[in-house]
């Protein structure tokens, strides 16, 4: 079961690259992209819903319905500012800063468990390698003696960082939800908020565009169930380290899939990720 987190890395780089497939080459709008990728969600989630439905009567108190808003609110300005940024920019010119998520969710899992007993761990032997491979993404990133972070590359480091936040105040109440259904309430929360707020033209799509989004969507399902089982049966920062395989995964689809071929140092800071996982796992 430990290793089931390395499913979640593939699924992790598959949804990515086909993401930023249908983000480019479509050319959909990122407003109406994160609508109607929710939708999808939601569809796709409701026949699981009858079999894995689970919500205790703590979700229901009004400190634990707050946690919920925060994390809806952290999800939808995650979600648009990782949209922005993958559609114009390379997959692999982004990957240091998407990269920089598990960074955030260690750190900031390391915070939280000064103020809350058993859910998040804090162990050396992971927080070590995790700094380690945040000075290999940093490595990876700099051109002729600067950092290039362009607007594009500052709104993934943003995302990153919303989405860690949204991911460890998840693990505040996730324990009083099954995963699918927990991550089901969520998405139709965000899908209803962000219809409201964009009101995009759905007629937008093409028959083949809404096919394309219904399969990222179910990866991304498949993604978030491995993630919220890790967390509460493997421990927020040891199933956080052993995504960080995804990159890896990341570099290899671009460079077969999207012609973007990685440079030296893109190579170099996956090696010192894998090895840092490595060490993390074996120590």
């Amino acid at each position: 079961m430990v290793y089931i987190p390395i499913f979640g890395a593939l699924a992790l780089a598959v949804g990515t690259i086909l993401e930023k497939t249908i983000l480019r080459k479509r050319k959909i709008d990122i407003k109406l992209y994160q609508v109607m990728s929710f939708l999808a969600i939601v569809f796709i989630m409701i026949p699981f819903i009858y079999f894995f439905w689970r919500m205790d009567p703590e979700a229901l108190e009004p400190k634990n319905l707050i946690i919920f808003g925060i994390v809806v609110l952290f999800s939808i300005i995650a979600n648009i500012l990782a949209f922005y940024s993958v559609k114009w920019e390379k997959v692999t010119r982004l990957e240091p800063a998407k990269i920089l998520e598990p960074l955030f969710v260690i750190l900031l899992a390391i915070v939280f468990s000064f103020f809350v007993e058993g859910l998040y761990d804090r162990n050396t032997n992971i927080i070590i390698p995790a700094l380690l491979a945040s000075l290999a993404l940093v490595f990876s990133h700099i051109r002729k003696h600067h950092l290039e972070f362009n607007k594009y590359f500052v709104a993934a480091i943003f995302a990153s960082f919303f989405f860690a936040l949204e991911l460890v105040t998840s693990r505040l109440i996730l324990g009083f939800y099954s995963a699918m259904s927990f991550y089901f309430i969520r998405c139709l929360f965000i899908f209803l908020i962000s219809l409201a707020i964009f009101r995009p033209k759905l007629k937008g799509l093409n028959k083949r565009a809404k096919w394309e989004i219904f399969i990222v969507a179910a990866i991304w399902v498949i993604y978030r169930m491995i993630v919220y089982y890790g967390y509460v049966n493997l421990g927020v920062i040891f199933t956080t380290l052993m995504i960080m395989i995804a990159p890896v995964f990341v570099y290899l689809f671009a460079w077969k899939f999207l012609k973007e071929k990685p440079d030296w140092k893109n190579i170099a800071a996956a090696i010192i990720i894998i090895g840092c996982v490595l060490y993390a796992l074996l120590i």
